[in-house]
């Protein structure tokens, strides 16, 4: 495949995820639910978790904000759907280090990897991870006893 319709393929995933996003649902008595907001560029999520047998039984996903970060919240709602809160960490960890270090290999996250282009514009990071720094949030608070709270990622912060 070359190039260009590589290029046009990854456009076409992240433009169906941001018309069409997963698992943009309300849940009914979540686990824990968590809001994301990037106020740089005015993304922002809200991100709920259902636990059941130590996994993630379910996510609910609403949110608003450009194309990227709403995608990448979306797939992420797919990549971690089933896991325990350890995986999803790890794959979150994972995708972070994809995104700001570039020292993971893209096939490694799955469909993940069509986010990749958004590393040549580093002002664009902070919107495809908000939803994982949100995810991140949302177990710690989880794991605190906590039902929900609120991240606001600052501009001199790091993704």
């Amino acid at each position: 495949m070359s190039l260009d319709a590589l290029d046009a393929l990854y456009k076409e995933v992240i433009l169906d995820h941001y018309q069409n996003p997963r698992n943009n649902d309300s849940l009914e008595s979540p686990s824990v639910a968590t809001e994301g907001y990037n106020p740089v560029c005015g993304d922002q999520i809200t991100l709920q978790l259902k636990m059941a047998d130590g996994l993630i039984e379910s996510v609910g996903l609403q949110g608003k904000g450009c194309a990227i970060s709403q995608a990448s919240a979306s797939m992420m709602t797919e990549a971690i759907k089933g896991k325990t809160l350890e995986e999803a960490e790890a794959t979150a960890r994972r995708f972070r280090d994809f995104m700001t270090k570039g020292n993971d290999q893209p096939d490694s996250l799955g469909d993940l990897e069509v986010l990749e282009g958004v590393r040549m514009f580093p002002v664009r990071i902070k919107c495809a991870t908000l939803g994982w720094n949100t995810l991140q949030e949302a177990i710690k608070e989880y794991r605190a006893g906590l039902r929900g709270g609120r991240l606001v990622i600052k501009e001199d912060e790091n993704t």
